[in-house]
């Protein structure tokens, strides 16, 4: 049995034969990986009509224990500043998170979780590990070691010593 990326591969190979397509093996998987997990449903985030984004942007909250400006939530989240805009004032009306105006400077805003955000996170995120590590069940604890530690390396060469993509 074959992955979707491997039929992507064989085309690319047909249509420029000789031509190392090697690159494909590895980005065009991780990116198949992260549009599968983006898009599935993700159990218990579905029972809450929450995205993962939106997630993130709580869990951010809640592990940092502290307020965040939409800034710092971008930066933690790893989203576009409009990104953070969006999924804020989807969780703001929902009574997830709250903003106070910054009494120094009127622009900035911080962010933390209500009572109910924070309820919702400790009560989500243990469910939310046992998806999580559902969907990787079907590989060995060695292979997720070593899965992990080379994703972490391929993002420390992405990154950069300055933490921006080199290109």
């Amino acid at each position: 049995m074959e992955d979707a990326v491997a039929g992507v591969l064989r085309q690319w190979q047909q249509a420029f034969p000789g031509l190392d397509t090697e690159p494909v093996a590895v980005i065009g998987r991780i990116n198949r990986c992260a549009a599968l997990l983006q898009q599935g449903s993700t159990g218990p985030l579905t029972r809450e009509e929450l995205t993962r984004p939106e997630f993130d942007i709580l869990g951010a909250l809640r592990r940092t224990g502290r307020e965040l400006t939409p800034t710092q939530l971008a930066r933690e989240t790893f989203a576009s500043g409009a990104a953070v805009t969006k999924r804020l004032r989807q969780l703001e009306g929902r009574g997830l998170v709250a903003r106070r105006t910054d009494e120094r400077d009127r622009r900035v805003s911080h962010l933390s979780l209500t009572t109910a955000g924070r309820g919702l996170v400790d009560r989500i995120y243990p469910e939310l590990l046992a998806y999580d590590r559902a969907l990787l069940s079907g590989l060995t604890a060695g292979e997720r070691e070593d899965l992990a530690r080379a994703l972490g390396r391929l993002l420390l060469v992405l990154e950069g010593s300055s933490g921006s993509t080199p290109l």
